[in-house]
């Protein structure tokens, strides 16, 4: 899971973008990078580094990245290389110079990525430099417009282009990108898994007087609405699964949306965009990321209820694990009427520990990251909220510091199902012995993460909290809209890993 944004029409188009990165950030910490385009001296520059946004572009390397396109990177490593050094050569945006000049962003996992390298060495000798599935889709766009011999650009020739890479890559996917001298594009996988959401706004009279072609609009493209409310863009919509989107230099905006209609490919949202990823302050699919998690407590609370009547646990205080899990927590608390307290205090300064690369890092940054106020706890019975239950690392630690405190019983209420498969969509758990619920009972979970009991909501109280059935569970459900080789997959994953 990464962040991506692209900027279209303004002359600011890359401050707009790392700024944009910065609302992004949450989504990725592991690298960022910015590519711009400039319409008026035809030249393309480019910055990317490991660490997060605002390490990577201070000023003096944004001043050097001007263009009225911009695209933009912040990095979740899901395969590949994980240290600094390895990891620099896969890092987005990418480019390459023929035909016309493309650079490119994307977020997601293509799960069939070592066949479609295979492929493209045997059958058009394309020769791979990076382990990032990024480079496979621009090789494969970039063959494919030239499949025809013709030079000329067209938006028929270009949809066409990337409907036959729909054709190759599998897995879930949101692409952002730039064609020198012709466009802006954008366009999400046929099962629209991966978040993808446009905007607009008119430009100020500053930018019009440099704006080289005038066209009066500036675009926006993003993972999350945050980033476009924050740039003071309007959401026009999210792109459908399998469209399309070009924007020309006139300001021209095509787009083709019936590749996924066409195929009959069902969407498939990515639930845990809804559970963990997004920023509550986002709209995913016209759906309020907070308004879906207070809807989680809410409906977690009722499904817990007849547990507390029946005397079978007794919480004193529901607490929240800091900081996706607050918002149904306080719903929780309302519903059930017991007091809601802040007893674990976070440091703001450390990363979040589940998009860390490694299982020592992650139990090194949760001992960092929480303290608890034991004046609060000891002789209460807590209940814990979370947001997800997934390798049961932080779970287990926060448990065991919350028992420390004093507590008398502890309990842990998930607001997401138990995930008991993988996920090769990009999210980082492809492997499904890293799963603490994998192939066990709740009880089970419960006794090996030291909890008195554990609760989940269930499927229906999910869907139903979102509003919607459209949605990717394989990592809950094991039903995987898009078929992968588990085996290859995970191996793929673990010898980068030792790269």
């Amino acid at each position: 899971m990464c962040g991506v944004i692209g900027v279209f029409g303004t002359p600011y188009s890359s401050q707009e973008v790392q700024q944009g990165l910065q609302l992004l950030q949450h989504r990725g910490q592991d690298a960022a990078g910015i590519l711009s385009f400039n319409s008026q001296s035809k030249n393309f520059s480019l910055y990317k580094d490991v660490g997060l946004v605002s390490k990577v572009f201070d000023e003096s390397k944004l001043y050097g990245i001007s263009g009225d396109i911009s695209i933009g990177h912040t990095r979740y490593a899901t395969v590949g290389p994980k240290t600094a050094l390895d990891a620099k050569r896969d890092l987005q945006p990418m480019m390459v110079n023929y035909p016309f000049g493309i650079g490119m962003v994307h977020n997601g996992n293509i799960v069939n990525y070592y066949q479609l390298k295979k492929d493209l060495k045997e059958t058009t000798n394309r020769i791979l430099f990076t382990q990032n599935d990024l480079e496979a889709l621009l090789n494969i766009l970039s063959q494919n417009l030239l499949a025809t011999n013709d030079l000329n650009f067209s938006f028929d020739k270009f949809q066409s282009s990337v409907k036959s890479l729909f054709d190759q890559a599998k897995g879930g996917f949101s692409v952002l990108g730039v064609v020198a001298e012709k466009g802006f594009f954008a366009f999400r996988d046929p099962h629209g898994i991966r978040p993808l959401i446009l905007g607009r706004r008119r430009l100020t009279d500053e930018e019009k007087k440099q704006q080289p072609n005038n066209f009066g609009i500036s675009y926006c493209a993003s993972s999350e609405t945050n980033a476009l409310n924050f740039l003071g863009y309007e959401v026009v919509r999210d792109l459908s699964p399998g469209e399309i989107i070009f924007i020309d230099h006139t300001g021209e905006v095509y787009s083709s949306s019936n590749y996924s209609t066409q195929n009959k490919i069902p969407a498939k949202t990515c639930m845990f965009e809804y559970v963990y990823f997004s920023n509550p302050e986002s709209k995913l699919e016209n759906v309020s990321i907070y308004g879906a998690r207070l809807n989680f407590g809410k409906h977690l609370a009722e499904e817990i209820r007849s547990k507390i009547d029946s005397g079978a646990i007794k919480p004193d205080i529901i607490v929240p694990i800091p900081e996706t899990s607050r918002v149904a927590a306080i719903s929780m608390s309302e519903t059930l009427g017991i007091p809601y307290r802040e007893v674990l205090i976070k440091n703001r300064y450390i990363q979040r520990s589940f998009i860390l690369n490694t299982q020592e890092s992650r139990k090194r940054a949760v001992q960092l990251k929480l303290t608890a106020i034991a004046s609060e706890i000891k002789g209460k019975n807590v209940m814990l909220v979370d947001d997800s239950v997934v390798r049961g690392t932080t779970s287990k630690k926060i448990i065991d510091m919350v028992r420390e405190a004093g507590a008398n019983e502890v309990y842990l209420a998930s607001t997401c199902p138990p995930i008991r498969h993988p996920c090769f969509y990009g999210v980082d758990f492809p492997d499904p012995n890293e799963l603490v619920a994998h192939g066990k009972t709740e009880p089970e979970v419960a006794k090996m993460l030291g909890a008195d009991h554990i609760f989940y909501l269930t499927t229906e109280g999910l869907k139903k909290s979102i509003g919607s059935e459209k949605l990717c569970m394989a990592c809950i459900d094991g039903k995987y809209p898009v078929d992968c080789n588990t085996k290859s997959f995970s191996e793929m994953r673990q010898a980068h890993r030792e790269a």
